[in-house]
């Protein structure tokens, strides 16, 4: 299987203070990937610097065999790596059919029929595509930035803490989307707080701490790991 994405002893942070000490992941094509770990490991920073929002002060990555180590944001998108943020992801005052049109500012070609295939993913919005997000659950606003990305037509999807907030429930409905996505052969990176969940659909995981790899293995070798069981899956 083919790797899209290798990062390589990367390093970087917020100006004098060092988040990232060296670290090292990759995602396979088809696979889904997530990211646990404790609170400031360093996993949001990460995806911001696979996206470019953050420059490595150290270490490469390297994207369809190209290395895209300190382009812009709008041209690793181009080059076919969406992100979804944990919050601030969608326009509230715009409706679901305005925010899914905003995502494909930059692949205006065919973007009706990429909307429908969206649709098809998010049945639950086609009902309230003429619905302002605000006026939407929690859920549903998640499924519109999802869906908003997934115009793009991205090779990878980075998602940050996908189900935060969610209800259980919810966070299921989530997931089955996630693993619908990935089906349709869109490789995912995630970061999710909701670490058992996420690993039960993920192909491979990385534990970071405090901006190292601790671990890393199949997402069953993880689960079944007793030490990061007891510290990173609450059991």
């Amino acid at each position: 299987m083919a790797t899209i994405l290798k990062v390589e002893n990367l390093r970087g942070g917020y100006g004098e203070t060092e988040i990232l000490h060296g670290v090292s992941c990759r995602v396979d094509e088809g696979e889904v990937v997530t990211i646990i770990g404790p609170n400031g490991a360093g996993k949001s920073t990460l995806m911001k610097a696979i996206l470019g929002l953050l420059k490595p002060t150290q270490g490469k990555i390297i994207f369809k065999n190209q290395d895209i180590t300190g382009k812009s944001p709008n041209q690793i998108v181009a080059e076919g790596i969406c992100y979804v943020p944990q919050s601030d992801n969608v326009f509230p005052s715009l409706t679901v059919d305005e925010n899914l049109e905003m995502g494909a500012f930059i692949r205006r070609d065919g973007f009706r029929k990429k909307m429908e295939e969206v649709y098809q993913i998010f049945p639950d919005l086609k009902e309230k595509k003429k619905v302002k997000v605000k006026k939407l659950s929690g859920g549903q606003r998640q499924m519109v930035a999802i869906g908003r990305a997934l115009m793009l037509d991205p090779v990878l999807l980075l998602l940050d803490e996908p189900s935060a907030g969610l209800s259980p429930k919810l966070v299921q409905v989530i997931f089955n989307k996630i693993i619908k996505i990935n089906q349709k052969g869109v490789s995912i990176l995630m970061v999710e707080q909701n670490a058992r969940k996420a690993l039960m659909i993920s192909h491979r995981g990385y534990v970071l701490v405090m901006g190292h790899n601790r671990f890393e293995g199949s997402g069953e070798a993880i689960l079944n790991n007793e030490e990061i069981g007891k510290l990173y899956l609450g059991e």
